[in-house]
């Protein structure tokens, strides 16, 4: 094995592009693949190959690296790339799959000889372009070598959560850690959308709650991209918070408990899509407070 390894990124949205670029930087050889080509091609200009087919970019690849959409999407496209794939080659699945979906991916990686790795990452824009990541990881010990570089590339920090990627011990633990990021953020929006309806500054109540235990800088940096109109570009948009809202609720129900707050999230998120803000930072679904002209309910 040499130091320099071919990974292939199937998936350069917010977070595949920015992980895509910091592999390249780590020194790696990078090609990458999206459905919608003008998303991929600006990364040529990092030195990434820029392939026209998930089975031209995971051809002879050490690391195929997936970040797309959800589960049935990452499903989908190695099934394109079904004929260019090689037994042995590793796959670290970072997408935000699900329980039942990562089962599925892991059963394609045995049939078709791929050591699989469930490894979803927490965080968003900024620390992915920062390869400041948490990389979630669940994967055979063997093999480690060849995978870990890539997390080193993308990641400030690895969590392994055990050596059977098929248990999905990862994504369980990233459906945990998002179920609270989804419910601080609802929370944020209802804040501000109850402060306008009362007529209260927002500032009241952040200086009543400031340096106490009710303080928390996630609700402040999520509440300045409502006051401040700088929801786009998205750190982690409104659709696809949604689905991971929803993938939380299934997840629940899978393991006997109902999930009250994280079913209300993915509500609000899907009516804050409606309403036009569909690719804009996950704070926008404080617009789910008002009907689609802008004005409070009732």
């Amino acid at each position: 094995m040499t130091d320099q390894l071919t990974v292939s990124v199937l998936g350069t949205g917010i977070m595949g592009a920015a992980m895509a670029r910091n592999i390249a930087r780590a020194g790696h050889t990078v090609r990458v693949w999206n459905r919608t080509v003008a998303k991929a091609e600006p990364l040529a200009a990092d030195g990434a190959q820029v392939c026209g087919s998930p089975a031209e970019a995971v051809r002879d690849a050490d690391v195929i690296l997936t970040m797309l959409y959800d589960g049935p999407a990452a499903l989908a496209v190695l099934r394109e790339a079904a004929p260019a794939l090689r037994p042995g080659t590793v796959w670290m699945q970072s997408t935000t799959a699900g329980i039942e979906a990562t089962g599925d991916l892991a059963a394609f990686a045995r049939e078709h000889g791929l050591v699989f790795y469930d490894a979803p990452v927490l965080g968003t824009r900024q620390p992915a372009e920062a390869g400041r990541l948490t990389v979630l990881a669940a994967g055979p010990a063997e093999g480690r070598e060849r995978v870990e570089p890539v997390f080193d590339a993308v990641g400030a920090r690895t969590v392994w959560t055990g050596e059977d990627g098929a248990a999905a011990g990862a994504t369980r633990l990233k459906l945990v850690a998002n179920s609270w990021v989804l419910a601080a953020t609802a929370a944020a929006g209802e804040v501000l959308a109850l402060a306008k309806a009362l007529d209260v500054d927002p500032d009241a109540f952040f200086d009543l709650i400031a340096d106490g235990p009710l303080d928390m800088g996630y609700l402040r940096a999520k509440a300045a991209l409502v006051l401040e109109d700088k929801l786009s570009p998205a750190s982690f948009a409104v659709e696809t918070a949604a689905k991971d809202a929803r993938l939380i609720v299934e997840a629940g129900r899978h393991g006997g408990v109902r999930l009250d707050v994280a079913a209300a999230s993915a509500e609000r998120m899907e009516r804050a899509a409606a309403q036009g803000h569909a690719g804009e930072d996950m704070a926008a679904a404080y617009f789910a407070s008002f009907d689609e002209d802008g004005e409070r309910d009732g």
